[in-house]
């Protein structure tokens, strides 16, 4: 069964990347420009397996997000992913907190981030 990742960036070419690589990896994939974004677009649409998202953007940052997520059943365990650029230890707690269940810290390796996503997806 071909599981399905969103992606949310206001990165246009972060979302490409992004994209590539979980494409190449199988997954159908749908994308958001922000939290505001990334919220309506599940909101009633197909079963999402795993979120990867920025966590400065526009609208509704990716703390945000992961609050509402979570307040959804869908999304009670589904996998969540932070890819940004930041590393501080606060930040990454505020994460943990919100609900991410990891961390990647831009630029990322297409293989480290992959290797993540199996560990943390239920195949």
């Amino acid at each position: 069964m071909i599981k399905t990742a969103l992606i949310v960036d206001d990165s246009p070419t972060m979302r490409q990347m992004v994209a590539f690589t979980l494409t190449n990896a199988g997954f159908n994939v749908l994308e958001a420009e922000d939290g505001k974004d990334a919220v309506t677009k599940v909101a009633g649409g197909p079963k999402i397996n795993i979120v990867v998202t920025d966590l400065n953007m526009p609208k509704m940052d990716g703390i945000s997000l992961i609050k509402e997520l979570r307040k959804m059943a869908a999304f009670k365990f589904t996998p969540i992913l932070m890819l940004t650029t930041e590393s501080a230890a606060d930040k990454k707690q505020a994460g943990k907190d919100a609900g991410a269940t990891g961390w990647i810290v831009k630029p990322f390796n297409p293989e480290v981030m992959l290797k993540i996503i199996a560990k943390i997806l239920p195949a």
